[in-house]
């Protein structure tokens, strides 16, 4: 997932996220959340035996993706959430990259299948000069890392 540090008492500052859509940086976000797998499992009761339970593993689900806090030179995830707003669908891989200070990638998670399911613009001020995006919620089907 993130690359070793020098020691083991290095951290990674979390310091830019860009979301890559087809090879492409779209956006700055400066939270992510929603990076999370958990794996369903079932009880399974062993007759004769009150001793202990069997835990047999099921699928792993995860939740969407939330990105908060982002800037664009383009509307394309406006465009992309209102296509879907209309019926029309349209699934994406997507990553999401963290660089250090130096602009080193640090990490990299990506979604298989994504599409938006929840968009929230920003409060206008008159002297902004690039789309701004308060909330960008993505369903997906997948998460992997590099």
């Amino acid at each position: 997932m993130a690359n070793k540090s020098n020691t083991e008492n290095d951290a990674n500052p979390s310091c830019r996220f860009y979301v890559d859509v087809g090879g492409k940086k779209q956006a700055l976000f400066t939270e992510v959340g929603g990076l999370g797998l958990e794996m369903e499992f079932q009880e399974v009761r062993e007759g004769g035996n009150n001793h202990f339970v069997h835990r047999l593993p099921g699928p792993c689900k995860t939740g969407n993706l939330v990105l908060r806090g982002g800037l664009s030179s383009s509307s394309e995830f406006f465009k992309w959430m209102m296509d879907a707003a209309h019926g029309k669908i349209e699934r994406r891989n997507i990553s999401v990259i963290l660089y250090d200070p130096m602009g080193k990638e640090q990490a990299r998670w990506n979604f298989n299948n994504a599409f938006p399911v929840k968009w929230t613009g920003p409060q206008f001020k008159a002297n902004d000069v690039t789309v701004a995006i308060e909330l960008l919620e993505i369903a997906h089907e997948g998460l992997k890392t590099d």
